[in-house]
């Protein structure tokens, strides 16, 4: 059982990743990002995920600083994720995304780094220059972020280096189960983003039922569920209250009949694009 906020799992090359993690989507430049940054470390969390698109990789690196030197941790206490967009998907383009991000985020490499949508025709070139910073021990893992099982399959092709993240959204009304079972056979470790689905589900019966039973929230029980499904999960909040309450979920134990009934809310219904129908 995942017992700790600080507990991790082991990627298939070796490096330890938290299983649980603050993420910093939507939220802008700022006081309130650098304090929910910081104080997310001051609380326990050793694992923190942004991307070039959010534009907020400056404010992530000074809340990380603020919150090593509140927290009297160094640098190689926490796990740091960037992605690289869209717009910067080939060879050259992603190594240099790669130097702008650590530049704004004032660090000196990153414990692991993305591709953020699997864009045809351009995953492949990105994934090489992924594979050159890894093998150059400038970035400590690589991965892919919402890649469905032929995107998988058309990236390992040619790859020399098997992802070792596919982070997607994730969710009880989308289990991906398929997806989810075609990493676990291949050594990719699952992460969920948008665990709550953006508040969808806090008002859920069921998962109400559930929650009032354990004496736990909505929230609590659903990221309760990833963990006991061997997923990763990453909510995000800026409120110190809500960051220490997320993580209060290591205390209980889902039975195998609630984790069933929660996985029986899926409609594959996303919240965020569907990775085979965007253009961006």
């Amino acid at each position: 059982m995942i017992n700790h906020l600080q507990a991790t799992t082991t990627l298939h090359n070796g490096v330890k990743m938290p299983w649980f993690g603050l993420g910093v989507f939507k939220v802008e430049e700022g006081d309130e990002l650098e304090n929910a940054v910081a104080s997310a470390i001051k609380n326990g969390y050793r694992s923190i995920d942004t991307a070039a698109i959010y534009g907020n990789e400056a404010g992530v690196g000074n809340g990380i600083q603020q919150g090593l030197k509140q927290a009297s941790l160094n640098r190689e206490d926490l796990f740091v994720t960037s992605k690289v967009w869209n717009a910067d998907l080939g060879y050259g383009s992603t190594l240099a995304a790669y130097e702008a991000s650590l530049s704004k985020l004032g660090l000196q490499y990153l414990d692991l780094y993305l591709i953020h949508w699997p864009v045809e025709g351009k995953f492949k070139e990105a994934w090489r220059a992924l594979e050159t910073l890894y093998k150059q021990g400038r970035v400590k893992a690589i991965g892919v972020s919402n890649f469905q099982i032929h995107h998988l399959e058309e990236l390992m092709k040619d790859a020399e280096i098997k992802p070792m993240i596919n982070q997607v959204e994730y969710h009880p009304r989308l289990t991906q189960l398929e997806l989810r079972s075609f990493c676990m056979e291949n050594g990719i470790q699952f992460e969920a983003w948008s665990p709550l689905m953006q508040g969808q589900l806090l008002d859920n019966p069921l998962l109400m039922e559930i929650a009032e039973r354990y004496n736990k929230s909505v929230a609590q029980i659903i990221l309760r569920w990833d963990l006991q499904n061997g997923v990763i999960t990453i909510p995000k909040s800026t409120k110190e209250a809500r960051i220490i309450a997320n993580a209060e979920v290591f205390d209980f134990e889902l039975s195998s009949d609630d984790m069933d009934r929660i996985s029986g809310l899926n409609e594959n219904l996303r919240v965020g694009p569907d990775p085979d129908n965007f253009d961006f």
